[in-house]
């Protein structure tokens, strides 16, 4: 299992961004339609599958490659953008988590409402 950690993959995608001239072009604005874009093509993996095929993806070697290939890209685009905003993206999922406990009560189905400025 690799050692990287989202520091490595954030610096690996600066350098790759500035060794093309692209950091211009990677505006949280065409960041998010990019990692939309990307969403859908994952999307259209899963689109016509039935949830037991879906469970199965990665027993089929031609769509485990394209699973891994395009959530490779969302992770990709998530990461620049958080990068681009300033984002610690595992402090916020941590938050979320800590916020969706208090939410969601174990055993209580409901949500129970969180203020905005509970981040």
């Amino acid at each position: 299992m690799s050692k990287r950690d989202l520091v490595d993959l954030r610096d690996a995608l600066r350098a790759f961004a500035a060794a093309r001239d692209w950091d211009s072009y990677h505006t949280p604005k065409n960041l998010v339609m990019a990692l939309s874009a990307e969403v859908g093509e994952l999307t259209d993996l899963f689109q016509w599958l039935t949830p037991e095929e879906a469970e199965n993806a990665m027993k089929d070697p031609d769509l485990a490659w394209n699973v891994r290939d395009e959530l490779a890209d969302v992770m990709h685009y998530l990461t620049r953008l958080a990068d681009k905003l300033g984002v610690d993206l595992l402090e916020a999922a941590f938050a979320k988590i800590e916020r969706n406990e208090r939410r969601f009560p174990t055993g209580d189905l409901r949500p129970v409402p969180v203020e905005k400025g509970e981040l």
